[in-house]
């Protein structure tokens, strides 16, 4: 189970921080992901961490403005999502990697369990 939340209405510029609490599996062992949907588009990959928090990756449009991290112990994903643009708005989703180990990876096929999704809205 994933839940995922920290969603709300923000202001361009502005930060949020994004949660997703894990349980159901051992959470410490596998690579998670953020991905997003806007109105009217395709859901993309935002950011992904490995299981160690040793490797991290972002996609070009996040780069230098959003910050994945996990907490292993909480069995919890981050998402620090600053200077946030228009853009950005979207329902924004956490994964778990479908095999323990793996690097991390932008593929939505890799990812075998998905979070509700919470929604970010940026206002100008």
């Amino acid at each position: 189970h994933l839940q995922a939340s920290g969603g709300g209405l923000v202001q361009a510029g502005g930060s949020l921080r994004l949660s997703c609490a894990a349980s159901g599996r051992t959470f410490s062992r596998y690579a998670m992901g953020w991905f997003r949907q806007a109105p009217g588009k395709e859901r993309e990959f935002v950011a992904a961490i490995n299981w160690s928090s040793g490797s991290t990756y972002y996609a070009d449009s996040v780069k230098g403005r959003f910050t994945i991290s996990r907490d292993n112990a909480k069995n919890t994903v981050y998402l620090q999502m600053d200077s946030l643009k228009l853009e950005d708005t979207a329902v924004y989703y956490c994964a778990v990697d479908r095999a323990p180990w793996n690097p991390v990876s932008t593929a939505q096929d890799r990812y075998d369990y998905w979070g509700q999704g919470t929604l970010v809205t940026v206002s100008s």
